[in-house]
């Protein structure tokens, strides 16, 4: 059998990640995301694999209850998003996901009125029905409907909100063995 290039490790890295997710170690998912996000960089694999492996990071953190951590990622990137100056319609969706995920962390948090400005600005750049989610939370707070932690996390599954899900994680990815990774990673129970 050939040996793994970086690239099929990093990927590989990631579904065994998805995978110790869906069986709720979110702790060792984010180890095994970070790992895959610094294999990915130093593999110099294309943008969208980072943009991707972030998303998992935020989806654990989110489920472990690290708001924080997640409303500070979404800010950061926010900032990035509007020092860009892009436009494109991929760009403006995929910043609006983000404003749009910071929107459904300050509803869990109970911050309601910077939750309603950032999914405001979320289908503001996206466009109207490019962000289901956003716009279903939206209509609940002008309605002045309550949105309790377990609400939000209902209509977050209702739209797949979440890219870890049964059923999206490739299981014979993750089982590729490779021989050997650059100093520093430590993988071994992603390859196990």
């Amino acid at each position: 059998m050939a040996e793994p290039t970086l690239h099929a490790m990093h990927i590989a890295m990631a579904e065994k990640g998805k995978q110790a997710a869906l069986a709720h170690r979110h702790d060792e998912a984010l180890r095994l995301y970070r790992d895959a996000i610094r294999l990915a960089v130093s593999a110099k694999a294309p943008e969208v694999f980072f943009r991707h492996y972030s998303q998992c990071v935020m989806e654990s953190l989110e489920h472990t209850g690290q708001l924080n951590e997640v409303a500070h990622f979404c800010r950061e990137a926010d900032a990035h998003y509007q020092g860009l100056g892009m436009d494109s319609p991929l760009h403006r969706k995929d910043h609006g996901s983000l404003l749009e995920r910071l929107g459904a962390v300050l509803l869990k948090q109970g911050d309601v009125p910077a939750a309603r400005q950032a999914l405001d600005q979320a289908t503001a750049l996206a466009g109207k029905g490019v962000l289901p989610l956003a716009e279903q939370l939206q209509g609940w707070l002008a309605r002045g409907l309550s949105c309790t932690p377990a609400q939000v996390l209902q209509a977050q599954r209702r739209h797949q909100y979440f890219v870890v899900r049964p059923g999206a994680v490739n299981e014979a990815l993750a089982r590729v063995a490779p021989a050997a990774l650059p100093k520093g990673l430590n993988p071994q129970a992603a390859f196990a």
